[in-house]
């Protein structure tokens, strides 16, 4: 099984922009997502065709399972 975390933020033009990031640490929390993400706001470094990030919107982490077939002996 595999993680993601997605980290929702509002754009100056009220939309929804996603970073994602894989594997992130199993003990992560809410406060600790809240700090990243209010760091990655003021810091300003991100800017998509939307705007840039002004608030917070939302954050989950998405647990995936993965299958994959060895198709090399068919």
């Amino acid at each position: 099984m595999t993680q993601v975390l997605e980290l929702q933020f509002e754009t100056t033009m009220g939309k929804t922009a996603t970073i994602t990031i894989d594997a992130p640490k199993p003990n992560i929390t809410a406060s600790d997502i809240q700090q990243v993400m209010a760091t990655i706001i003021a810091g300003n470094v991100f800017e998509v065709k939307t705007g840039a990030f002004v608030a917070i919107k939302g954050a989950r982490i998405i647990d995936r399972q993965v299958s994959t077939f060895d198709l090399t002996t068919v």
